[in-house]
């Protein structure tokens, strides 16, 4: 996880908190309002959740799994048929692989268990906002594998050209479905960090997605090699 500044990067990201356990969702809240965030609402049900989110469409959305009403994927995939462009990051006591497949194939962009500590928790909403996906560890690799999997027993789609893309785009494609960051990426290929973003918002506005999950997906589907982006 890329570190941050805990204050520029906060002011101007806005939070919604969904989480069923009272005194849980208020801590949660009172953290990420004292580090600068702005908690526009919180929900303790699913539902709640699904509306507040897209009546005020917040930077991030704070989920927890277990929900009464809508579980955590039903809302995740609730907001993205609703193309509700939230970032999804989930905070969960279950580090279960089948609930964080789950998630993240329902639309979660990152998925941290409860345990994480405060700071590790305030730069995940940060890297959350920024759209870099945040996983406690060990989880990342779980999520990649699961997808590569998923293409090799797969239909053979046949051939990396992707007509929707130009050539910097289908590369900048590739560097953000294995879960790299803007500024690692602008490293790597002599960009600035803004030059990044923007090639990554059209790859988002041309694919027709909204999160790095869907990304993950497609390269896969398109026969892209994500085994190491440096080679």
């Amino acid at each position: 996880m890329t570190e941050q500044g805990q204050g520029s990067a906060a002011d101007h990201v806005t939070v919604v908190v969904a989480d069923d356990h009272p005194m849980w969702r208020d801590a949660v809240a009172r953290d990420l309002a004292d580090a600068g965030f702005e908690v526009v609402a919180t929900a303790d049900d699913g539902r709640a959740a699904v509306a507040r989110t897209r009546a005020l469409v917040p930077d991030v959305l704070v989920l927890d799994l277990n929900l009464p009403g809508l579980d955590g994927p039903e809302v995740c995939a609730a907001l993205s048929a609703a193309r509700v462009p939230t970032r999804i990051l989930i905070l969960s006591a279950s580090g279960d692989h089948k609930d964080v497949l789950d998630a993240v194939k329902a639309g979660a962009l990152g998925y941290l268990v409860k345990s994480a500590g405060r700071e590790e928790f305030l730069a995940a909403v940060r890297a959350t906002a920024a759209g870099d996906p945040v996983f406690t560890p060990g989880l990342a690799g779980l999520v990649l594998g699961e997808f590569r999997r998923a293409r090799t027993a797969g239909p053979d789609q046949g051939g990396r050209e992707i007509p929707e893309l130009t050539e910097r785009e289908t590369e900048i494609l590739r560097y953000v479905a294995t879960g790299m960051g803007y500024k690692e990426i602008a490293a790597t290929l002599f960009l600035s960090h803004r030059t990044v973003q923007n090639h990554v918002q059209n790859i988002f506005g041309k694919l027709q997605m909204h999160n790095r999950v869907e990304l993950a997906r497609f390269a896969m589907e398109r026969g892209l090699d994500l085994g190491d982006p440096a080679t």
